[in-house]
């Protein structure tokens, strides 16, 4: 270009913006639109899956990430936000990777959509499909810096956190519908976190218009009566406006470290995506009252009255992102698609195995005396320990501090939990590290998320398992997938414990519940069902120091029960997953069992010897994610005979899935059908008549085992 290209011939307010500022921007903006137009033309020629695209969002990306740091900031963002991270470092070849599906794609290599960003290059954090799920997640990774900028071991012990740092979390207009939206400003607001929320409000959630998603159309006088969060409404097609409020908003959350908003309104010249036809739902008046405001022709327009460039030139620059975009489509094409040998790649870590050796320590416990101790007990000591010898521990949920208001410790017994397994925890940690949660399941697990993405470890619980719904979302879809979806570039391992199951009288439907086999069908999840004391201590102990999202199911009508009882096993004691426990010897039938049904499976067992002399061996599979398939193989070739009996419904429960492993692989060595003792296909009801039949009772796994021995 020219050599006064770098002068304002006209006097404009430019807000500060420079003239190389503001040709930078315009070919980012102008890469990101080729980028979207090249997808749409390879999808077109079924060299691509699917396609959404970012235009008419440009002019907010390129201005945000103008102030913001690359590998110094954190961001969450959605499927619109392709220049933004352009401009924060990514090439039109690493988009073009992705929406090929190539082994190379640095996003997700080829597990994730296009324009389902992930960069840990540059802390851009994988992105999902569901949308809102960011939200609380970007809060968690904002807290995660809050805290450890309270600890100075934690610094010297965690990298990658800076005491200037900000988390942007980006959005449509829609999105802000979500319950999770509205969660998170709640926190971020409560703990003042540096997190600029971007709405990029383009008028349209697929066909559905803003006024029709929010209550008076308006997402920033909705939130406005939020306590601390900054609100900055603003043209999200005017480079010079968002330029200076995006500098407004990272400055705000930079120096204050409080929450802003930032409402753009901004265009959405193509459909949805490539399987929606906006013209269906929107007018051809409509449409043209859009185009007149596409950013892309507003800066150029812009570039040219300030006398920055010519139109020659800037033909120049948009001929030469056009080239630039053709060869990296093309180089992409050439790249080869992931090998099919790593489609299991990346569920779990592939760097620390809780299934292995390093994590039996279960044969050389170190008991301190003889003392028999209950599964609360023995979990509260487990989790003491580990929080002594890592400091990377988080201990939330609901009710799980002492107090909440800490100037009553010491005043007061403290609560600890409903079932007082975190007691006194936080008087001996404290508060930055064992503190309360909203009474919002999606919150604990998604800030959970958030904080386990960054090194930290968080051990959260939900109350009941009856109430842990609201956080499906974010196990399942979240917790789960973030390392399977990243390629391994990102992950997070947190525990969340809760408390399961029935045989309490009274608990009734919704204190009652089971559904471990939801959990154990998703992958890249562990699940573990402890039935003794000692078990507990060394399962959870695991469950911590493994690297691996963890579902901890404890057992309520086990917390203190006195035949479950064991000693302290000792700061380092370890049962690695996948390790059940042949807890009765027997030669005639097998039985394989979990949880509570371990001691009526024993029981029954000596109601079987003593009264039919049928010896029968139990085996605790202690967890189902992964179970110990060949412990189950090695008891059936000497009984030949198996019964699986779990609590949950008999339909679709844990059992059906072990019995058909059983069917498929030692169908030889049976010598009867494979039986399965459950709860009925129904709800467990208050009434304790009602209870005791729904629930599997000894009797009816003595009834089994005895047929099966008969058959």
């Amino acid at each position: 270009m020219a050599t006064k290209e770098m002068e304002v011939t006209h006097a404009l307010d430019l807000g500060g913006l420079s003239a190389e500022q503001l040709l930078r921007f315009y070919r980012t903006m102008v890469t990101s639109r080729r980028i979207d137009d090249r997808e749409m033309s390879l999808k077109r020629q079924n060299k691509i899956y699917f396609q959404i695209s970012g235009a008419g969002h440009e002019v907010i990306g390129v201005a945000l990430a103008e102030h913001c740091r690359p590998a110094h900031d954190w961001f969450y963002f959605y499927y619109r936000d392709r220049a933004a991270c352009l401009a924060l470092g990514q090439t039109p070849l690493d988009h073009l990777l992705q929406a090929v599906g190539a082994e190379a794609d640095p996003s997700s290599g080829g597990r994730q959509m296009p324009a389902h960003f992930g960069d840990a290059r540059y802390n851009i954090v994988s992105t999902s499909s569901p949308t809102g799920t960011q939200f609380l997640q970007a809060v968690g990774s904002a807290e995660a810096g809050l805290r450890v900028g309270r600890s100075a071991e934690l610094k010297e012990r965690v990298s990658g956190f800076s005491d200037d740092e900000i988390v942007i979390v980006t959005t449509g207009d829609g999105a802000t519908s979500e319950g999770e939206f509205w969660e998170s400003l709640n926190t971020a607001c409560n703990l003042a976190l540096p997190v600029v929320y971007v709405v990029e409000d383009n008028g349209y959630a697929i066909s559905v218009p803003v006024e029709v998603q929010t209550a008076g159309g308006s997402i920033s006088k909705l939130v406005s009566g939020f306590p601390g969060l900054e609100i900055i409404e603003c043209d999200g097609t005017d480079i010079v406006e968002m330029y200076r409020v995006a500098g407004k908003a990272v400055g705000y959350a930079r120096n204050r470290k409080c929450p802003v908003l930032i409402h753009a309104h901004c265009t959405r010249p193509y459909s949805h995506s490539m399987s929606d036809d906006e013209r269906m739902y929107r007018t051809d008046e409509e449409r043209e009252a859009q185009n007149a405001r596409c950013p892309l022709d507003r800066t150029r327009a812009l570039i040219l009255e300030a006398g920055i460039a010519t139109g020659d030139e800037l033909d120049t620059l948009e001929a030469e992102c056009e080239a630039e975009v053709a060869r990296a489509a093309d180089e992409a094409l050439e790249h080869p698609q992931p090998d099919p040998s790593t489609a299991m790649d990346h569920l779990f870590s592939e760097d620390v195995d809780p299934t292995g050796p390093d994590f039996d320590t279960e044969d050389s416990p170190q008991y301190a005396d003889d003392r028999k101790l209950t599964m609360v007990d023995l979990l509260n000591a487990c989790l003491r320990d580990e929080m002594e010898r890592d400091p990377r521990i988080f201990v939330f949920g609901e009710d799980v501090a002492d107090v909440s208001k800490e100037e009553a410790l010491g005043q007061v017994k403290g609560k600890g939990g409903v079932f007082k397994v975190t007691h006194g925890l936080q008087g001996r940690f404290g508060s930055n590290r064992v503190y309360n949660s909203p009474l919002a399941e999606a919150n604990i697990v998604g800030r959970a998320v958030g904080m386990s993405l960054r090194g930290l470890k968080p051990v959260v619980e939900i109350q009941f398992f009856d109430y842990i719904w609201p956080a499906m979302q974010q196990i399942r879809n979240e917790l789960a997938t973030m390392r399977y979806r990243s390629a391994g570039t990102f992950s997070s391992p947190a525990v969340i414990r809760v408390t399961y199951g029935g045989y309490l009288k009274g608990g009734a439907i919704y204190h009652s519940q089971t559904g471990e086999t939801l959990f154990a069908h998703c992958p890249g999840i562990r699940v573990v069902m402890p039935a003794t004391a000692e078990d507990a201590n060394g399962l959870l102990r695991t469950a911590i120091r493994c690297e691996d999202p963890v579902l901890f199911l404890e057992h309520k009508h086990l917390y203190r029960q006195v035949y479950n009882k064991g000693r302290n096993p000792g700061p380092d004691y370890m049962i690695p997953f996948g390790k059940a426990k042949v807890v009765r010897e027997g030669s005639d039938v097998t039985v394989v069992t979990c949880g509570a049904l371990v001691k009526r499976s024993l029981d029954a067992a000596k109601v079987a010897s003593d009264q039919h002399a049928i010896e029968t061996e139990v085996i605790d599979l202690r967890t189902i994610q992964p179970f110990d398939m060949e412990r189950i193989a090695d008891s059936v070739k000497k009984t030949n005979k198996v019964v699986v009996v779990h609590e949950d419904s008999l339909s679709w429960g844990v059992g059906s899935e072990i019995a058909a492993r059983i069917a498929d692989e030692l169908f030889e060595y049976l010598d009867g059908p494979v039986k399965r003792v459950a709860s009925k296909d129904t709800w467990v009801a208050y009434a304790p008549v009602l209870e005791e039949v729904i629930l599997p009772q000894v009797s009816d796994v003595t009834k089994a085992i005895t047929e099966l021995a008969a058959y």
